[in-house]
């Protein structure tokens, strides 16, 4: 009995010692993953049914954001928004190629080619970012975290499939890797697609999804959108993907657009809060009012400049964390600076309270007012986000205090379920509550050959 008391006590010490040791080589070297739940003292077969929980709220519950179209489509939707949106098709299709479900993946590629995929024209190869569920199209515009997802996605399913099943996962990867390089086009004579705003300039432009001055994703691949990027488009090691695998004769620009990329980040993150603007320029600096061109800055009574919402913490921007996470366990090439990220993040939110802090911040991490705070679903409001609850206790895969623990334990204990003022987010929240546990479990991989 002593024996095993010892034997006992020296795995609970072992377990507590490996929570807080993170790794200093990523998968693409080593091909492990943490299961973080299991090191923090939760058994492998209650952290299995819980990701399985999860994942069929999302695909089959009562609030999923899964549809099936007849015997060979799908789409998700944003159901607060009444659209299906590259951003979530795209999660999709990665989630379902982790998770080794096929038929979900080809359902929501095959909508997305049909009904969001520019097929000719000057937006050949890119997607419209917002369809309604039947297919008819909001916007022509794409928003370039969809391709992102979309290339790496298609690549994995490659690697795992096969591309002689019915769809030609690295020919469809390929196509789309072509058609984002810079090519001319004529802007047309309207707002740019994205969000009612885009190029208005006069004669031949050009189009493209990484700004060749920086190396940078941009925000929109046309017109305005052009000019700035999204601190939450950048998944360095979703490059590396593309270098080892893509096989589309520019593996040494998409390793140099990792290394810019993470470069960036460094430049747009807060060092003292670990926060980051919603849009920044390529240089990580605040985006400067107006931020749409023709439109005037409001002023305050006393004249002094309203507060500019776009550089703000807020919904995009809650992906951060959990990107930066995913190239540090992906990659690990920046892991001293991901780690400090990590606890600076872990740190600024756990002074706001684990089970507290707002879901919208200033950089600097003061709390937002008015117009600053962004709506969703026709709320105006701050709240405690399980969607951003998600992406900070994924952080932890970086961390070394123990203040992770209660992130994650506040993860996993979490509820989704409608606020009392019946507002209630399926698919955002719901998206990246499923990324988290899948990232946290040690499911969220690397797929080679």
């Amino acid at each position: 009995m002593k024996k095993l008391t010892i034997i006992a006590i020296l795995t609970a010490m072992t377990m507590h010692l490996q929570a807080l040791t993170p790794w200093t080589k990523g998968a693409f070297e080593t091909s492990q993953y943490r299961n973080v739940f299991v090191e923090m003292g939760y058994s492998p077969e209650a952290v299995d049914a819980k990701l399985r929980e999860v994942f069929n709220d999302v695909f089959y519950g009562p609030n999923k954001v899964y549809f099936e179209v007849g015997d060979t489509l799908g789409y998700i939707s944003d159901i607060k928004n009444h659209d299906a949106r590259t951003e979530g098709m795209s999660y999709g299709m990665m989630i379902a190629v982790q998770m080794n479900q096929k038929d979900i993946f080809d359902r929501l590629w095959r909508w997305s080619k049909k009904y969001m995929q520019h097929q000719t024209g000057p937006r050949q190869g890119y997607f419209a970012w917002s369809c309604k569920t039947d297919g008819t199209r909001n916007s022509e515009g794409a928003a370039s975290d969809g391709e992102l997802y979309f290339i790496t996605a298609l690549i994995f399913a490659s690697n795992r499939w096969g591309n002689d099943t019915g769809i030609n996962y690295k020919a469809e990867a390929q196509h789309i890797l072509d058609c984002i390089q810079p090519k001319e086009y004529t802007p047309e004579p309207r707002p740019g697609a994205f969000g009612g705003f885009g190029a208005q300039q006069q004669g031949p432009q050009q189009r493209y999804l990484i700004d060749p001055q920086t190396q940078l994703i941009t925000f929109t691949p046309d017109g305005f959108g052009q000019r700035f990027t999204d601190p939450s488009y950048h998944i360095p090691a979703f490059y590396e993907v593309w270098a080892k695998w893509a096989d589309d004769g520019r593996s040494d620009y998409w390793l140099q657009c990792a290394r810019k990329s993470r470069e960036y980040l460094h430049k747009a993150i807060n060092p003292k809060t670990g926060l980051n603007g919603d849009m920044t320029q390529y240089d990580g600096s605040e985006m400067q009012a107006p931020r749409f061109p023709g439109r005037r800055q409001q002023q305050n009574d006393d004249a002094k400049p309203r507060r500019n919402g776009s550089n703000n913490f807020r919904y995009d921007s809650w992906r951060v964390p959990m990107n930066i996470a995913l190239d540090y366990e992906w990659s690990c090439s920046d892991g001293e600076w991901q780690r400090h990220y990590g606890e600076t993040i872990q740190n600024f939110f756990y002074s706001q309270g684990v089970d507290t802090f707002l879901d919208q911040y200033r950089t600097d991490g003061t709390i937002p007012e008015g117009n600053e705070i962004l709506q969703a679903g026709g709320f105006r409001k701050l709240r405690h986000s399980i969607g951003l609850v998600a992406t900070v206790a994924a952080a932890s895969v970086m961390c070394s205090h123990d203040k992770s623990r209660e992130f994650v334990a506040a993860l996993w204990n979490a509820r989704h379920e409608p606020f009392d003022d019946g507002y209630f987010d399926a698919y955002y929240d719901g998206l990246l509550r499923l990324f988290a546990f899948m990232h946290l479990s040690g499911n969220y991989r690397v797929i080679g050959k």
